[in-house]
């Protein structure tokens, strides 16, 4: 297996680490049927990638192995902003049976962190990812990791993650404060719902600082990515029964 190096930037703010880690805790307490978390948003430029990333990162760091997927075959971002080399096969290649397992499997610094990357975006990514090979792949890889974490296409753009869903356990949408409304919020949240899996919740990116309109929170904490401008963010994790 090759060994790749994630660029994780800066070192974060002590406020953004601690809110992985309760993020982190708060999956762990699901209980141990949750092994494949299907992770979507409804549109892109969200911070679904970011947060999957980060979740893999820190739940590898608590002593787990994690396995993370890079399903978004359309438009991934994993590879451009994590990786500097050009040209990784990944799970398209995998998927069409260009390449073994073994090939497109990448070990990280971080100890117990796999990763697969998306590879060359194909002309047909849903037939892919509904394919009997996804299904068992991520099979047998949730046999020999703790944690398989799938980094989907946003389900309000296209319905790949609601395909993804149907062979995960559970599944987690990341919604931009501000910038998603509650009724779009609950149409992408009954899509998902339909395929079956269950919503362990929702990560609330990018919400400014002091509004704290959820009166039942997992977590609540600043949080600085610089992409997201320059005011301070806190972020937070909303059970899907509010």
């Amino acid at each position: 297996m090759r060994t790749v190096e994630l660029n994780f930037g800066e070192p974060k703010k002590y406020f953004v680490d601690e809110a992985y880690k309760a993020l982190r805790a708060n999956i762990q307490f699901c209980g141990t049927d949750v092994k494949a978390i299907a992770i979507t948003s409804c549109q892109p430029n969200e911070g679904k990638s970011t947060t999957t990333v980060e979740i893999a990162k820190s739940l590898a760091e608590s002593g787990k192995k994690v396995l993370l997927i890079d399903a978004d075959l359309r438009k991934s971002v994993i590879v451009k902003k994590y990786v500097d080399e050009a040209g990784i096969c990944g799970l398209s290649q995998y998927l069409s049976g260009q390449n073994t397992w073994d090939e497109v499997l990448f070990a990280t610094q971080v100890e117990g962190f796999h990763i697969v990357f998306s590879g060359q975006f194909p002309a047909n990514p849903v037939e892919l990812l509904g394919s009997s090979a996804f299904g068992k792949m991520i099979e047998e890889q949730t046999k020999l990791y703790d944690y398989v974490l799938v980094d989907t296409p946003p389900l309000g753009v296209v319905i790949d993650c609601a395909v993804v869903a149907n062979v995960c356990d559970s599944a987690i949408i990341v919604i931009s404060s501000e910038k998603i409304s509650i009724r779009r919020a609950n149409i992408i949240k009954t899509q998902l719902a339909k395929s079956g899996v269950h919503i362990l919740g929702v990560v609330l990116n990018k919400v400014k600082k002091g509004s704290m309109r959820y009166p039942k929170l997992y977590y609540a904490h600043e949080d600085s990515y610089g992409q997201y401008g320059t005011k301070e963010r806190e972020q937070e994790f909303v059970p899907m029964d509010q």
